[in-house]
């Protein structure tokens, strides 16, 4: 945004608050009341403002995450175009050895929670025959 927008939006809210007090006040509000009530719908606006804005900031929905990602995607698709078919196929089994290794990866950790599960219920009943055992 240019500096000369920037002042526009300024003088821009500055006229919206006054119009919102002429209406508040031809609408039958008493001068202090047209006044807070402008402030009111203004601030309201402007923390409605700064919420979409934070949720575009941290949903990274901004132009700048957006560009960045488009580089990044048009750079890569560039780089696939420009490989050799030995090159595709080298790395094609890369990407595969890669998912194998996720997978079987993927497979010891349930594998270990399921032991894990399985060494908590011996433990639990153990405790349980221990406390219906008479002393």
């Amino acid at each position: 945004m240019r500096r000369i927008d920037v002042i526009g939006v300024g003088v821009g809210v500055f006229i919206a608050g006054g119009v919102l007090y002429l209406v508040f006040a031809w609408a039958g509000l008493d001068g202090l009341s047209a006044g807070i009530w402008s402030q009111v719908v203004l601030v309201a606006g402007l923390l409605g403002w700064t919420g979409t804005y934070l949720s575009r900031a941290l949903g990274k929905k901004m132009t700048y995450y957006q560009q960045l990602e488009d580089y990044e995607e048009a750079v890569l698709q560039k780089r696939l175009e420009e490989m050799s078919p030995e090159e595709l196929a080298q790395l094609q089994a890369e990407v595969d050895k890669e998912r194998q290794e996720q997978e079987r990866q993927k497979q010891e950790r349930q594998e270990q929670e399921r032991q894990e599960q399985e060494r908590q219920e011996q433990e639990r009943q153990k405790q349980a025959q221990q406390e219906k055992t008479p002393l």
